[in-house]
């Protein structure tokens, strides 16, 4: 008889993770009010394993790159079993300094480029308006990053909602008030804010920012992860707008900005990071900054029709790193904390989710980042010795 799991949270990682254990023949239940509508809704759908890349963070970057690596198959799996477009991407971006110290930035980027490995590619002024020529003439050089492609990542939540339909996956648009254990500390399934109960051998908690509030799970079970809330702006195009040819990561006088394009030549702008809990207030602000670095980068943006502005509250950890792996709790099993990844990090997240359900081995580039490191939960959690394979 086949197994129950319940995923609290439909986001890329919930939805894409609830796809792959029903395809395997599992029962699979996805609990969340308006899936797909959360910080996946919002984020720009950037695949850009080296865009983001810092000294510091060398395991997280290698995770990225291996993440990146899983995508080509996963998005053809995708179109394949729904037959949607999901606005898959493999273009490159490039990545432009505004002035001197922003060079600066470009160029260290560049140098941690080399030290993975990778083939760097310097970009003068006029060589990176050659690629795209919509950029200011202000612009004082890059790099150009053909591994850092894009999803339109509304289309992508459409068709991993389709497939999980099409592979009897049960949605369930309430919320979790407390997820239910045994006498023996198992877990047994779900109440919802209904009270109606969800039964479940497992349940994995895929909610984001969200997961360290799940009602009914022990301290040292919860992982640690607090929102940080990103503003992004929607541009949608008009006669006199600029066609831009491919994602700008840009370093505006210090300032992180990228304009992501769509197909139907529409842009994203983003992103503010901002440590505000679960507020979800767009502010005047932050619109007229993103606004303002954007036409920075390229003056035509002034042209585009201001369509949406959106907030979304990416899932955070204390190291910036996702948390994916059973918890103290038997059958209790968590895949959060992606930060500014999610999008990038769902094929690789859905096949460990995978994995930890069947009792396969995780890939490696995920290993480091269970939930027993220091400071991913909010207790302290039993060593992995206590913790079966199973999840028991």
């Amino acid at each position: 008889m086949a197994r129950k799991v319940a995923f609290v949270g439909g986001g890329v990682i919930g939805l894409a993770s609830a796809w792959r254990m029903a395809s395997r023949g599992w029962g699979v239940t996805v609990i969340d009010p308006t899936p797909g509508r959360g910080a996946s809704w919002v984020a720009a759908g950037m695949i850009a394993p080296l865009g983001e890349a810092e000294h510091s963070e060398t395991a997280i970057t290698r995770l990225r790159i291996a993440g990146a690596g899983w995508w080509p198959d996963f998005a053809a799996d995708l179109v394949r079993t729904t037959g949607m477009d999901i606005g898959y991407s493999m273009t490159g971006s490039i990545m432009v300094a505004v002035d001197s110290s922003d060079q600066l930035v470009v160029e260290d980027l560049a140098s941690l480029h080399h030290d993975l490995g990778y083939a760097v590619k310097h970009l003068s002024a006029s060589a990176c308006r050659a690629l795209v020529p919509s950029l200011s003439p202000g612009i004082r050089g890059g790099v150009e990053l053909p591994d850092d492609h894009h999803v339109d990542n509304r289309r992508l939540v459409e068709a991993l909602i389709e497939s999980c339909t099409n592979v009897s996956v049960s949605f369930v648009r309430d919320r979790v008030a407390r997820v239910v254990f045994g006498h023996d500390g198992a877990v047994r399934g779900a109440f919802l804010g209904s009270g109606e109960l969800v039964d479940a051998d497992v349940v994995v908690m895929t909610a984001g920012a969200e997961c360290g509030a799940i009602g009914g799970v022990p301290v040292e079970a919860s992982p640690d992860v607090r929102p940080v809330m990103g503003q992004v702006l929607r541009l949608r195009p008009t006669p006199g707008s600029p066609d831009v040819a491919r994602t700008i990561r840009g370093v505006v006088h210090g300032r992180p900005c990228y304009i992501v394009p769509r197909a139907d030549g529409s842009v994203v702008v983003g992103a503010t990071s901002e440590e505000r809990g679960f507020e979800t207030t767009v502010r005047a602000g932050a619109v007229h900054g993103l606004l303002d670095d954007a036409r920075t980068l390229v003056p035509g943006i002034d042209e585009f029709e201001l369509a949406e502005c959106s907030v979304g509250l990416r899932p955070a950890s204390p190291d910036n790193g996702p948390i994916v792996g059973w918890t103290g709790a038997p059958g209790l099993a968590v895949a959060t904390g992606h930060y500014r990844n999610g999008i990038l990090l769902t094929p690789i997240t859905a096949h460990a989710v995978e994995c930890l359900l069947t009792g396969d081995p995780l890939p490696d580039a995920l290993l480091p980042f269970d939930f027993f490191r220091p400071g991913a939960a909010r207790g302290r959690a039993r060593s992995r010795s206590d913790v079966a394979r199973t999840g028991a």
